[in-house]
């Protein structure tokens, strides 16, 4: 099941039906990553520059080939860089690689072992690419004050982690999640952490705008399935939302079922 008409993910200048977005490293092959990919609806797929061959390789394997862009959105991204120039020389390839696409991921990291967003350096990163034009989304860290300097720059989406990068943890705090969501005015997107369908849906249960994965799917025993599981807890999630939960209550005072009319009253 797709998103409605009137509920679509605004992200810049698109739109989309998915709020699912998924990455396409660490699979087998290329094969399983496509039959990943289309398992999980996702419209938007994130590609490391520096890691998978979009062109700047000749002759090599090219995932365009199995991911071609007028069947998806291209989204790609910094992974790896860990300066703010490493990121913006990056992305600047990418924008020639795929004829002048705009629209990116941009990430700077602290270091090798935590993957945790070098948030100065990520700033900075910002700025330069806004200023030429670039749809920056961002990923940061969970903190208010700065996914509010972020969407300041000119940053398209704030995409804070929910844990490390592919540790699989799950979403440790919603209450900063929550600060970042009643402040923002562009689409909020959990980035990393997530492990399994249940982690999905309660980021999209908070009233985040769409969740990013990779590890998650890709690690699994069967990637194939547990992407289509990935679909159906992020679309349930966002129903959950727009439903509106029922109010928690340390006991239940008042009966689902009425009680008028039953044998002996």
């Amino acid at each position: 099941m797709m998103q409605t008409e009137d509920d679509l993910l605004q992200i810049g200048s698109r739109s989309f039906h998915s709020r699912l977005l998924v990455g396409t490293g660490k699979y087998r092959d290329f094969e399983q990553t496509r039959e990943a990919v289309e398992a999980s609806g996702a419209q938007i797929v994130t590609v490391a520059i520096r890691r998978t061959n979009i062109g700047q390789e000749a002759g090599a394997p090219n995932l365009l080939d199995v991911l071609p862009p007028d069947q998806f959105t291209i989204l790609p991204n910094t992974a790896g860089c860990f300066t703010a120039d490493e990121a913006v020389r990056t992305l600047r390839l990418a924008r020639e690689l795929l004829d002048g696409h705009t629209l990116v991921k941009l990430e700077v990291l602290g270091d090798s072992q935590t993957l945790f967003p070098n948030m100065p350096e990520t700033l900075k990163a910002a700025e330069t690419l806004v200023r030429e034009g670039f749809e920056v989304m961002v990923y940061c860290a969970d903190d208010p004050i700065q996914a509010r300097m972020l969407e300041d720059l000119g940053c398209v989406a704030i995409m804070p982690l929910a844990s490390l990068i592919g540790s699989g943890m799950g979403i440790l705090n919603p209450w900063n999640l929550q600060l970042i969501l009643e402040q923002a005015g562009v689409p909020v997107l959990v980035d990393a952490g997530v492990g399994t369908a249940s982690d999905a849906a309660i980021a999209m249960e908070l009233g985040c705008d769409g969740v990013l994965m990779n590890t998650a799917i890709a690690a699994a025993r069967a990637p194939v399935r547990m992407a289509r599981a990935m679909r159906l807890a992020v679309e349930a999630g966002r129903d959950a939302f727009l439903a509106g939960r029922m109010p928690k209550k340390f006991y239940a005072a008042s009966p689902s079922s009425p009680l008028g009319g039953l044998v002996g009253t």
